[in-house]
């Protein structure tokens, strides 16, 4: 079965285990969302991933989820830019989340980056998601 949107289903899932308070969810591996990761890593809102290869099987990632004082970090994640509806935002237009106390995620001509790096680098794209 192919999937439509195979960021929004790593977002979702990364919501569904913090409401149950896991401390580990997997995912599917692909590029982009090791770059978003990556990003969400930086920015410290989870505490790793790895990627694990098994045998026969599609590649996945075992994400680590951060918590403080037993509340997830994430308070929210949400997709911005769906596959029906991209959203492109120019540098003087990115969005500040809960003013500037989140991130947005960007795709941009240098790579998928936070808004306030994009802001750094002089450069918009695609707002893929938002999280605080």
């Amino acid at each position: 079965m192919t999937m439509s949107d195979p960021l929004g289903d790593m977002l979702t899932r990364i919501r569904n285990a913090q409401m149950r308070g896991t401390s580990k969810v997997s995912s599917p591996a692909s590029k982009v969302r090791g770059w978003v990761l990556d990003v969400l890593k930086d920015e410290g809102y989870i505490l790793g991933y790895l990627r694990m290869e098994k045998q026969g099987e599609h590649p996945e990632f075992d994400i680590e989820l951060k918590y403080y004082d037993g509340a997830p970090v994430i308070t929210e994640i949400k997709r911005v830019s769906k596959p029906g509806r991209r959203v492109y935002q120019g540098v003087n237009e990115l969005p500040h989340v809960h003013n500037g106390l989140g991130i947005s995620i960007v795709s941009t001509p240098k790579g998928i980056m936070s808004d306030s790096r994009a802001r750094d680098e002089n450069v918009g794209g695609e707002v893929l998601c938002s999280v605080y």
